[in-house]
């Protein structure tokens, strides 16, 4: 079955891209509750890496409550809300769950219930006791420290990075070509979404609420759309780059060390500055860079200076960042001196 939702005018110009730690983290504890698919093979190294914190985890915090809430098809809204920008904070999202009126998470735990009828008598007792949204938000907090907060420099470079380059497309190309290379399954025809292979109602409609796009490197290679009130409508797709995800950290930085003193930039600007210079396909922040090249903070403000001084890069702030990026003549530099040797 295919899902057709109608965009209206007013759709069109309030859809926004935004990041959510949140979310985040109720993919990937999704994914570490089950055994991953064969099509999930991009995030076994990550898998690997997190299991062992993630069985400690399930010894230490009461993850069969956040489990209740998500089946195959179906999570709770409330445990996911909306972030009001792209730098929304995994603390104001906490705040967020904490402060859900009671008769909003009733109705979801009540159909978390009757998705779900073998829940356990202690978790039901926790869900219908009126507190299930302090306590989750706690499970969550205590998940988030063990399981994302380590990497969330990487996790969020790769997010927003993600955002710049959707949010141009949908800019310069309009929404044909953004919904296009969102995912195999969706498309744009004649003023509506279509997602094919969905398993609930055929029809639905914006209403003038406008469409929350959401990076996720743990929904990857799915995708998920949520369009219930209260809620503003989301659709959570899968970000570009998750391989990269797996090769940072100061062993990546020293493998790209070795490359750029072999590379044909290196003699010219110096191992570090060329590393910089190649990274720089879509704009990134000092931090990012910093997770994605295995430098410190420190060391890439000098680099980036210099390479912002010889005119190979631009810089502009985004809400809480400053994002680098090439200019055309680093684009030139990069593009002469061939590939990684």
């Amino acid at each position: 079955m295919t899902l057709r939702i109608e965009v209206a005018q007013q759709d069109l110009v309030t859809s926004r891209f935004a990041i959510s730690p949140l979310w985040e983290l109720s993919q990937a504890l999704r994914v570490l509750a089950r055994s991953p698919a064969r099509d999930e093979a991009a995030l076994r190294p990550w898998l690997v890496r997190a299991r062992d914190r993630y069985h400690r985890l399930a010894r230490d915090a009461d993850l069969a409550v956040l489990h209740a809430f998500q089946t195959a098809n179906w999570g709770a809204d409330f445990l996911s809300p909306v972030p009001a920008s792209v730098s929304t904070t995994i603390d104001d999202l906490l705040a967020q769950v904490r402060d859900t009126p009671t008769d909003e998470v009733q109705h979801e735990v009540a159909t978390a219930l009757s998705l779900q009828p073998d829940i356990t008598p202690r978790v039901r007792h926790i869900l219908t006791g009126g507190q299930a949204a302090g306590y989750c938000a706690d499970v969550l907090a205590a998940a988030w420290q063990a399981l994302l907060e380590p990497e969330w420099p990487t996790l969020r470079a790769i997010l927003e990075r993600d955002v710049i380059h959707r949010a141009g497309q949908l800019t310069s190309k309009g929404w044909a070509a953004a919904l296009a290379g969102l995912h195999p399954r969706l498309s744009w025809q004649s003023g509506r979404i279509e997602l094919t292979r969905w398993p609930g109602p055929a029809t639905a409609a914006l209403a003038g609420r406008g469409l929350l796009f959401v990076p996720s490197v743990f929904i990857w290679p799915r995708l998920a759309v949520s369009l219930e009130p209260p809620w503003p409508p989301a659709l959570l797709y899968p970000a570009r780059g998750v391989a990269a995800l797996w090769e940072t950290g100061p062993a990546a930085g020293q493998k790209r060390q070795r490359r750029g003193d072999t590379h044909p930039l290196g003699p010219l600007l110096g191992a570090s500055r060329a590393a910089i210079l190649r990274a720089l396909d879509e704009p990134a922040s000092t931090t990012q860079l910093a997770a994605i090249l295995g430098q410190s903070v420190g060391g890439l403000g000098d680099h980036l200076a210099v390479l912002l001084r010889a005119g190979l890069l631009a810089r502009a702030r985004s809400g809480r960042s400053v994002l680098y990026w090439r200019t055309a003549v680093g684009d030139a530099l990069v593009g002469a001196s061939g590939p990684d040797a």
